[in-house]
């Protein structure tokens, strides 16, 4: 029996709402609700596609897009952040390791990030913004980046 549209429409309803309330790391969610309306709309044309085919097309979907967006994000070039006059904070969301990586809130966003410091980061600690390598930000202790 073929999958009726309206499970795939619920599954992109499900994956777009997680990316609205911001789970969406990395573009994946996103991906993979685009390519579930491709397949609501794929269902709603041919209905008679059984479901294995129609679970491998959504896979495919998913790999090619989340394949496009790393290229894509790896092609574009570092933005440079303001300097010191201008310095942005962001807010640790979730904790970051010495040299490691988290997640930071910038600018009404939830962004990945990289910790340039020694220092371990608890969450709602401030960092500064020192640079964007893609779709990651990079982050200095608050205290460590500038004199003020």
């Amino acid at each position: 029996m073929p999958a009726p549209p309206i499970l795939w429409l619920a599954l992109a309803a499900l994956l777009l709402g997680l990316v609205l309330v911001g789970a969406d790391s990395d573009g994946l969610l996103l991906i993979g609700g685009l390519a579930a309306l491709v397949l609501t709309l794929a269902a709603a044309l041919v209905p008679i596609v059984p479901p294995l085919p129609q679970v491998l097309l959504f896979a495919v979907l998913v790999g090619a897009g989340y394949a496009w967006l790393r290229r894509w994000s790896a092609r574009r070039q570092a933005r440079a952040i303001p300097p010191a006059a201008r310095a942005e904070l962001a807010e640790v969301t979730t904790g970051l390791e010495a040299n490691g990586e988290g997640r930071v809130r910038w600018q009404g966003q939830s962004w990945a990030a990289q910790n340039l410091s020694a220092q371990a980061l608890a969450p709602g600690s401030e960092v500064t913004v020192m640079g964007r390598e893609g779709t990651r930000l990079q982050v200095l202790p608050r205290q460590v980046s500038l004199s003020e």
